[in-house]
């Protein structure tokens, strides 16, 4: 049977978040019981991922009053943004930040297929005390060594690695981006009208954060699939028993509350996007929805995989965060204790009325108002400080002095916060979204656009807790990142939200305007989306960072012999390069710590006594001379001169700055 174009914008803007539940569903299991291989991937993993896309899609309401020509654009959009990303994709292996430790645990996974990763001490000294086997974002644990993040992600760009190796790991994100921005379309296209979502779509991956974390191994792709899908979910589901079809309602609505709960497999701090969810499933319970059940099932078990990879694979990222995840974890059960308190409460009553007194739908919507407003002050009014880490004041003062600004090495930047979102949308969609979250605050209040409750309290409390407290390192691009999954895609929503509704306004009393009116507003209001959102864009869009990691990744494990213990001795070398080395080459590695050289000697011979080779590692020539032994010439197998991003404070990112990428290694012979 043909597809009408509403249908079929509904089930592939559907499409993406389903598959990746279903496959994070049977992956992470697969994971922890140690049997995550290609093999299983297929025969398990494959079939529910076609299962999903075969039931799930299909049950979807059309998205109303569609014609051809928005989902033809919103295809258009999305296969456009792939190509660029994938064109200009990055090959971060090197580990400084973030997209280079996903890439090592994305290889590690797919090519071992269990956690944690062994030190193999036993292959190079033993338990020498003079050898560590930690570097950045990978933790030593007694005897073994376990990542920093959460394993959704790698569980995703597994797939690209199973297919071709590491040049195929790195073409994963920017399909996921894609697909992410697909999924915002079929958002906005329920919320807001089919004809609008290309609008959204393309101011959406314009935008350069959108583009910036699709080019490398980042989490925020796969969590902004799953959050933004899951309340596509939800929209279907609820809009499902409105017309009748109260089975698929249930079914979209456990899958819903499924692939919001998954969000929390990729990252842990999800859990404070969901706290709304909670309060959402009390208020379908009240209302008597058939809905509610399912949702919260759906949650609780996503939830559940979510605390497992936490507590269970991630345990010592966990407690470095424990200064502020202990807090949220005792403020969630609170909320739910809350939730299922206030269902108790009421359930005689009913849902709570938002529009008695009278004056309070106005409220809300004077609120945002004012909140925005102060945020918008903010800069002006304080300047707020304590980033609580030696390293991370120590880096923004080097930016400080980079870009000619008052060293004030303990600054964060926290109050910029709302700043950062103009850079990137603009101050049009900045005020337009204001204006639409103001006009929707009342709207729903007084019961008047009930399918935009859940997106609403999940939209507007991501964004004012994370515009209010960002925690992250504030240079730029990098701490884009945190408006990413959700922030910047609320921004585009509610801005063209209130674009439709003025041109709603300005048709319904079409009589007293002239008629190019109308036309000439929408497209005014997509060039103040557009044109400040393309040219931040532009800034530093142009390069790809780290090009050349990969070949270089590949002859420095050809150079290394396969029998061989790597002793690195230099601790920048081992903090960067020692899980590519072990975990990319297959050789156990240790740092040597003193490394001078009567114990670089003694461990030398005790590889060597084990009856294998050493190879000592450094970043540079002179560091391995004193310890190479006559007629050993250290080589250079990784030798990469690229481009990466650049670091920026008060202004947007523009221009790439120089990655210098260097290992030399030394095979010593055994005399």
């Amino acid at each position: 049977m043909r597809l009408s174009p509403g249908s079929l914008l509904a089930r592939m803007t559907l499409a993406p978040v389903v598959a990746v539940a279903a496959w994070s569903l049977v992956a992470f299991p697969l994971l922890c019981l140690g049997v995550l291989t290609p093999l299983t991937g297929l025969l398990l993993g494959a079939p529910a991922v076609v299962a999903a896309l075969a039931l799930v899609p299909r049950l979807a309401p059309p998205v109303d009053d569609t014609p051809w020509w928005p989902t033809a654009l919103v295809v258009l959009v999305a296969v456009a943004f792939a190509a660029v990303q994938l064109a200009y994709h990055s090959e971060q292996l090197v580990i400084r930040r973030d997209a280079a430790s996903y890439a090592q645990y994305t290889a590690w996974i797919a090519d071992n297929g269990f956690l944690p990763i062994p030190q193999r001490r036993e292959l190079i000294a033993g338990d020498d005390p003079a050898l560590t086997y930690d570097s950045l974002a990978y933790y030593q644990v007694d005897e073994v060594v376990w990542p920093q993040f959460l394993a959704g992600a790698p569980l995703v760009y597994a797939v690209g690695f199973w297919i071709a190796g590491l040049d195929g790991m790195v073409l994963v994100p920017p399909v996921v981006g894609a697909l992410g921005v697909l999924t915002f379309a079929g958002l906005t296209a329920r919320l807001v009208g089919a004809r609008w979502a290309p609008l959204a779509a393309l101011v959406l991956a314009v935008c350069l954060p959108q583009q910036w974390v699709s080019r490398s191994t980042y989490s925020e792709p796969v969590a902004q699939v799953l959050l933004l899908g899951g309340l596509v979910l939800a929209y279907d589901a609820l809009t499902r028993q409105e017309r009748g079809r109260s089975s698929a309602g249930r079914v979209l609505a456990a899958a819903a509350g499924l692939a919001l709960g998954l969000g929390l497999l990729v990252r842990i701090d999800v859990l404070r996007d969901l706290l709304p969810v909670v309060g959402f499933v009390g208020l379908l319970l009240l209302a008597r929805r058939r809905e509610a059940v399912p949702m919260a099932a759906g949650l609780a078990v996503g939830v559940g995989y979510g605390l497992v990879a936490g507590f269970g694979l991630s345990r010592p990222y966990l407690d470095y965060l424990s200064d502020s995840l202990n807090p949220l974890l005792i403020l969630s059960a609170a909320v739910v204790a809350a939730t299922a308190a206030a269902v108790l409460a009421l359930w005689r009553r009913g849902v709570p009325r938002l529009d008695r007194p009278s004056w309070l739908p106005a409220a809300f919507a004077v609120l945002v108002v004012v909140a925005t407003a102060g945020l918008a002050l903010r800069p002006l009014l304080i300047t707020q400080r304590g980033h609580g880490n030696a390293i991370t004041a120590n880096y923004i003062g080097q930016v400080q002095q980079i870009e000619g600004l008052a060293v004030d090495p303990d600054r964060t930047y926290e109050e910029m916060s709302l700043n950062w979102v103009g850079w990137y949308v603009g101050p049009a969609a900045v005020l337009l979204a204001t204006l639409g979250v103001a006009l929707l605050a009342r709207r729903t209040a007084l019961l008047r656009d009930p399918k935009w409750a859940l997106p609403l309290m999940v939209l507007v409390w991501t964004v004012a807790t994370t515009l209010l407290r960002p925690a992250i390192t504030p240079d730029h691009p990098w701490a884009s990142r945190r408006l990413v999954t959700l922030v910047l895609p609320a921004f585009v929503l509610f801005a063209v939200y209130f674009l439709a509704w003025a041109d709603r306004r300005l048709r319904d009393r079409s009589a007293r305007w002239p008629t190019w009116l109308r036309p000439a507003a929408a497209a005014l209001g997509a060039v103040a989306l557009l044109a400040p959102t393309a040219a931040t864009a532009t800034g530093i869009m142009t390069y790809r960072m780290d090009v050349g990691s990969i070949a270089a990744t590949e002859r420095t494990c050809a150079e290394i012999p396969d029998n061989a213990s790597v002793l690195i001795v230099e601790p920048n070398t081992a903090s960067k390069f020692m899980q590519l080395v072990r975990g990319m080459c297959g050789v156990p590695t240790a740092y040597v710590d003193p490394p001078d050289p009567p114990t670089v000697r003694r461990l030398v011979a005790e590889v060597h006594a084990r009856g294998r080779d050493a190879v000592l590692a450094a970043d540079r020539a002179e560091a391995l001379e004193p310890y190479l032994p006559p007629g050993v010439d250290p080589t250079h197998p990784f030798d990469v001169h690229t481009e990466q991003d650049p670091s920026t404070l008060m202004e947007p990112p523009s221009g790439a700055w120089r990655f210098n990428g260097d290992l030399w290694i030394a095979v010593i012979p055994e005399r």
